[in-house]
C-alpha cells in the first residue's frame, strides 16, 4: 500500500535561493572550480560542500589553517565574480509560478547570497525580490546557523513553528532545523536529508491558502 503524501500547514514561508528558486549551479559550478584549481583542490569535492554556505565559511572547511581574512578575501573576489556571471541562471521549474502564488503571503528570502548577488539573480531569472529578505549581510552567522531563519520568522512576525522553510541543501536543512522549521526540500540535493516533504521543483507543489491564513502544502 503507498503511503500518502504529507501535507504541511503553516502561517509563512521561508525561501531559500539558489538551488531552491533560482537555479545557478551553472555559474557556481564555473566559478569554484577555477577557484578549487587555484588552491590545488579536486573540483569535484569541493562541489560537494559549497552549495548552502557563505563562501568563506565552504573555504574554512576546505583550508581549516588558512587565515579567515584570506578566506574573507578570497570570498569578496568570488561574489564579485558570480554576480557579474549570470550566464544559465534560470528560474527552477515552477517557480515563476510559485513566486506569483506567494506575492500576497507572508514569505521572506534567506539566501547565504549578499544583496546584490541575491538581486543579480532573481532578476536574472526574472522573480520577483520578496520585501523581507535576509542576506549574507543580515546575519553574523552562515547556515547551517539558524540565525537568518530566526531572523525571517521574526520580520514577518511569525513564530518559527509556524513557517516553512524551503531548502535544497545539507546545510539549508539543517539550520532551518535548528530554527525549529518544518522543510520542504527541493531538488536532488535535498532528497538525501529527509526533508518533511520532497519535491524535484516547485512544479511538483501544490500551494492553497485558506481564509483563516493557513497555508497548506501538498505535493502535486
Amino acid at each position: 500500500m503507498q503511503a500518502t503524501p504529507p501535507v504541511l500547514t503553516a502561517r509563512a514561508v521561508l525561501l531559500d535561493m539558489d538551488g531552491t528558486i533560482v537555479n545557478s549551479d551553472a555559474v557556481v559550478e564555473r566559478c569554484w572550480r577555477a577557484w578549487a584549481l587555484r588552491q590545488g583542490l579536486d573540483p569535484v569535492e569541493v562541489l560537494k560542500v559549497v552549495h548552502g554556505r557563505q563562501g568563506h565559511a565552504t573555504m574554512a572547511i576546505l583550508l581549516p589553517d588558512r587565515p579567515a581574512e584570506q578566506n574573507h578575501a578570497d570570498n569578496r573576489e568570488l561574489l564579485a565574480q558570480e554576480t557579474a556571471d549570470v550566464e544559465g541562471v534560470v528560474p527552477v521549474g515552477g517557480a515563476p509560478a510559485f513566486m506569483a502564488a506567494v506575492a500576497g503571503l507572508p514569505h521572506a528570502l534567506v539566501t547565504s547570497a549578499d544583496a546584490a548577488l541575491a538581486t543579480a539573480r532573481m532578476n536574472a531569472a526574472g522573480l520577483p525580490m520578496p520585501a523581507v529578505r535576509v542576506t549574507a549581510e543580515s546575519v553574523g552567522a552562515s547556515k547551517p546557523d539558524p540565525e537568518g531563519f530566526l531572523k525571517g520568522a521574526a520580520e514577518l512576525g511569525y513564530a518559527p513553528a509556524d513557517c516553512v522553510a524551503f531548502e535544497d541543501s545539507e546545510a539549508g536543512i539543517a539550520a532551518a532545523r535548528a530554527a525549529g522549521m518544518r522543510v520542504v526540500g527541493v531538488g536532488p540535493r535535498a532528497a538525501a536529508f529527509a526533508p518533511d516533504l520532497h519535491v524535484t521543483d516547485l512544479d511538483g507543489l501544490r500551494l492553497t491558502a485558506h481564509a483563516d491564513g493557513t497555508l497548506e502544502l501538498r505535493a502535486a
